[in-house]
């Protein structure tokens, strides 16, 4: 019995193996459906571990969730080149602005995540079972993003805190994802991607007016950023 067993589940393996090779869109899904399982399992399991460590609701929770999401890379055949990490070393706060791309945004994000830093996030991820505790256990700030009065108004507020207690905004860039990850054409490969943090863009002196002029010149510099390290003219148009 345990070798027919075993039989059936190295042929449904194989199967699966040769789906994935012969059709992007059962690679696409399986992966998806792989990397939605793994973020559950995990949450749970380092939930157990904050829990135990920590007691409860505390930023100091990252340095854990961190330590399993890096290993998310090696099931997805994942590189990660960093630079800039010195740009972190600051005295006092510091606000850390990066672009979002898709659900695999948070590989980056703990590659490069410093000790005691509280991130925001869409208030819909306290929903999510496992990956809600485990987001709220680490300290996550949650908005309502499709309340767009009640986001911009966080936003807003962080903005303006942030001149006036003088801190630096430090930028963080990942390149393109489209070249093994593109769900319109059903893409998940294995690839490399750049990670860079930018030079702090210090805030001393400013007021709220200059609020604007601080947020287009992050856009400007990320921007510019994006397509050196994704290899495109920096003119183009980018859709991720």
């Amino acid at each position: 019995m345990e070798l027919g067993w075993l039989l059936w589940g190295t042929a449904v393996l194989l199967l699966l193996h040769v789906l994935m090779e012969l059709s992007p869109t059962v690679n696409f899904a399986l992966r998806i459906g792989f990397y939605c399982l793994l973020c559950l399992l995990s949450s749970a399991l380092a939930a157990v571990a904050c829990l135990l460590i920590n007691g409860g609701r505390t930023v100091k929770n990252m340095r854990i969730i961190r330590a399993f999401v890096r290993t998310f890379k090696y099931f997805f055949g994942l590189r990660f080149e960093v630079k800039g990490l010195e740009n972190f070393k600051v005295e006092g706060p510091a606000i850390i602005l990066s672009n979002h791309q898709s659900i695999l945004d948070m590989m980056g994000l703990m590659e490069i995540l410093p000790d005691n830093c509280v991130q925001v996030g869409k208030r819909e991820l306290m929903y999510m079972g496992s990956v809600g505790l485990i987001t709220y256990l680490g300290g996550v700030i949650f908005i309502n993003r499709k309340s767009t009065s009640s986001a911009k108004m966080v936003m807003s507020e962080v903005a303006k805190t942030m001149v006036a207690e003088n801190v630096p905004v430090i930028p963080v860039v990942y390149s393109s994802f489209t070249t093994f990850y593109n769900p319109k054409t059903k893409l998940f490969t294995s690839g490399k991607i750049k990670v860079e943090v930018l030079p702090p863009i210090e805030t001393k002196g400013m007021t709220s007016d200059d609020v604007t002029d601080l947020t287009d010149r992050c856009f400007s510099t990320m921007r510019e950023t994006l397509f050196r390290l994704s290899g495109r003219p920096s003119k183009a148009k980018d859709s991720s």
